[in-house]
């Protein structure tokens, strides 16, 4: 699905087991409350009789009083129990959270309709308080966030198959043709029977020009700049416009049209007339694509974040993974700024127009 976060629980791994070898790692993992050093070693307490995970909640003890043990059996050769605050003797809590939070997700998936909160909730033995709270902080998005994508998900994928639209209206589990339509065009960027034709019956104007990146394909809609496209030569670009709408009608672009397409080229070649220049944009996505889409243009030209960062930036802290695709997704190159996110370390991670044209773009703007 398009913007939700896939949950899944992963192994761990002997590079992790290692990290945690040493007792002074260990002890700050310790201290830390640290879930990623769950189920790589425990840790027991002479004075309660209790072994517990690192990230146990209890009052940090003494260190004298505090061993080490590889495997939760070591700990109860031991003579020690497990504690009833961290459970111990159950997966790590972030594994048995995301398989709370995957079984509700194949809930929402398999239903028609949007089961209630309280009914998540329950099905999983939570409070529905508390089943919000962990919902969002396991995928990046809340319930509803993740059921409107996973029906946006399939209203996409059952109208670009040829289904009509009135049998994809009730098979995503649109309760009435009005939500529906009120949706469709911030949904899929036209109508929903325009979409299904791919996109038939839409006027898409297109002009390429050379820039410093090699070359800029711009094109507009009826309701803005709906591609900002860039490549090695026009008629690679062209072609990646037809391939997205391959049933509208391409034109090339007839003044006043030209002249916001120049705005672009001078974009590219020169970064620090952000400021000065507005171009209307045709902003086709899902909710949460256009959520990170949003935030994006809100970096200042010369600044970069991370894609943790981002993610926390728009709430969604679990959801780097989401919005690393959501980024890929963009369409609008330069002003949906794409390029100002980089990996943690400050490395440059993928771009869809490649890392040179990424770097160069970056550099013009620090500089």
């Amino acid at each position: 699905m398009s913007d939700a976060v896939s949950v899944a629980v992963k192994p761990h791994s002997s590079k992790l087991k290692k990290k945690y070898r040493r007792a002074n790692d260990r002890w700050s993992a310790l201290r830390a409350r640290d879930q990623g050093a769950d189920g790589h070693f425990f840790y027991s307490v002479k004075t309660t009789g209790v072994y517990c995970y690192p990230s146990c909640s209890a009052r940090p003890p003494l260190a004298e009083n505090v061993a080490f043990h590889e495997t939760k059996s070591q700990a109860e050769e031991a003579g020690f129990r497990p504690c009833k605050r961290c459970r111990p003797d159950l997966p790590p809590r972030n594994e048995r959270e995301a398989q709370l939070v995957a079984k509700a997700c194949r809930i929402i998936e398999g239903s028609e309709v949007l089961p209630s909160l309280a009914a998540l909730a329950q099905t999983v033995r939570c409070s529905p308080h508390h089943f919000h709270r962990l919902f969002k902080r396991v995928t990046g998005v809340t319930p509803k966030n993740y059921a409107d994508a996973h029906r946006q998900s399939r209203v996409r994928a059952a109208l670009a198959k040829g289904d009509g639209v009135t049998e994809t209206l009730y098979v995503a589990g649109y309760n009435s043709s009005s939500r529906f339509y009120d949706s469709a065009d911030n949904m899929l960027g036209m109508t929903p029977k325009a979409f299904r034709a791919g996109g038939i019956g839409e006027t898409i104007q297109y002009s390429v020009e050379r820039c410093c990146l090699g070359f800029v394909l711009a094109a507009m809609s009826a309701r803005g700049l709906c591609a900002i496209l860039m490549g090695d030569d026009p008629k690679t670009v062209v072609q990646d416009l037809i391939d997205r709408f391959p049933k509208a009608k391409h034109q090339e672009a007839v003044a006043p049209l030209r002249e916001v397409i120049g705005q672009v080229v001078r974009l590219i070649d020169n970064p620090m007339l952000w400021g000065d220049i507005s171009l209307p944009l045709d902003i086709r996505g899902t909710a949460f694509q256009r959520k990170v889409w949003s935030a994006l243009r809100t970096i200042s030209v010369g600044e970069t974040v991370s894609y943790s960062e981002l993610a926390a930036k728009i709430g969604s802290p679990k959801g780097t993974r989401a919005v690393a695709s959501a980024c890929a997704a963009n369409r609008l190159a330069v002003a949906v700024p794409c390029h100002r996110v980089v990996a943690a370390n400050g490395n440059l991670a993928g771009y869809r127009w490649g890392i040179d044209r990424k770097k160069r773009l970056l550099e013009a703007e620090q500089n």
